[in-house]
């Protein structure tokens, strides 16, 4: 049978065909089966219902094609991915969790971020997934490249989770304009009392959102031994960039494990937005449950090598009190920088 021999091969056949590790899935399937969302039915094993599911997240697949695979109808392909969609959903209450009030440990454990960075809870930023919709409205849906999008907010924390998404917004829409949706709604997107996010400058500097200077150096490449920073913008930044690289990170990671969000969909434009979500889940119960895995790891060496480019964003109209803040913690970084530079 399909299944038993994909995952009785081992971990790399089982990362390339479902894009996780037996132990993650095996995990996945006893998590629906402990909360009653998915259920065995006479031919097939809820096992089986989630290897048609994820396997056609991590490529795309067209139910025709899981058909043959699976050596199941399309109908019941098409059933039971919708079903195991569903269930997927329902996890997102238990899976996808506003942060903790303490201080990350990759910010309490790191003189270059702390105590400056220690009300820093998780960075925010957009994302474009490949979107297809009616004629009629793909104007709104045409994102900077070009293709109709849809523009999906995402808040992560520094172990990689995200802690909220909003999907479904037009390619064309600006990030700052999805932020104010999100704080706006009824149980959207809050930021804790006290604390911070780190956004780019498209998010200017606003109560809980703190962005880099603007006109500084910013990306890693552009300091080195030879060129380090001359000023406590240019500090307050390249530290800045080295934290909020989280979100690259995690949405680097969320692409790279399931295709179906950089391919063209073949879904209705309202499962093409709970598809997102569902891969968001997904994402955070590896990440609980195997967070060294191998697609971690290959965005890990992808971002290092990568070198990175300076993108131009609105000028947004900005907080005073907070632009205060951002200045006290330059000041405090440069300060103490400069004390241990001088031995």
């Amino acid at each position: 049978m399909y299944m038993n021999s994909l995952l009785c091969r081992g971990d790399i056949h089982c990362i390339d065909q479902i894009r996780m590790r037996p132990v993650a899935f095996y995990e996945l399937c006893n998590i629906l089966t402990r909360y009653n969302l998915v259920r065995q039915s006479k031919n097939m094993s809820i096992k089986e219902h989630v290897l048609l599911f994820v396997h056609c997240l991590g490529h795309n697949v067209r139910f025709r094609v899981l058909a043959g695979t699976f050596h199941r109808s399309y109908e019941t392909c098409h059933r039971y991915f919708r079903i195991v969609l569903k269930a997927v959903l329902k996890l997102y209450e238990y899976v996808v969790r506003s942060p903790n009030d303490s201080t990350p440990p990759k910010i309490m454990n790191s003189r270059r971020f702390y105590p400056y960075f220690k009300d820093c809870v998780g960075a925010i930023d957009g994302t474009h997934v490949r979107a297809s919709v009616p004629s009629e409205i793909q104007g709104r849906f045409r994102g900077r490249k070009g293709g109709t999008t849809q523009n999906v907010l995402a808040v992560i924390t520094s172990d990689l989770k995200f802690t909220y998404i909003l999907a479904g917004w037009e390619g064309s829409a600006h990030d700052s304009r999805i932020l104010n949706s999100a704080l706006s709604r009824s149980g959207g997107f809050k930021i804790p009392e006290g604390k911070f996010y780190l956004g780019d400058a498209g998010y200017g500097v606003r109560p809980g959102i703190i962005s880099p200077y603007r006109g500084v150096r910013y990306h890693l490449n552009e300091f080195s031994k030879e060129r380090p920073p001359e000023n406590e913008k240019e500090l307050f930044n390249i530290r800045h960039f080295s934290l909020r690289t989280t979100i690259e990170r995690g949405f680097g990671i969320l692409k790279k494990r399931f295709c179906v969000l950089d391919a063209e969909p073949f879904w209705s434009f309202a499962t093409q937005v709970d598809v997102v979500l569902a891969c968001c889940v997904i994402h955070n119960h590896i990440m609980g449950v195997d967070p060294s895995d191998p697609v971690v790891q290959e965005v890990n060496n992808e971002i290092r090598s990568r070198s990175e480019r300076q993108t131009h964003r609105e000028e947004r109209e900005e907080n005073m009190e907070w632009l205060a803040k951002r200045d006290n913690m330059a000041s405090a970084m440069w300060v103490d920088y400069s004390i241990i530079r001088r031995f």
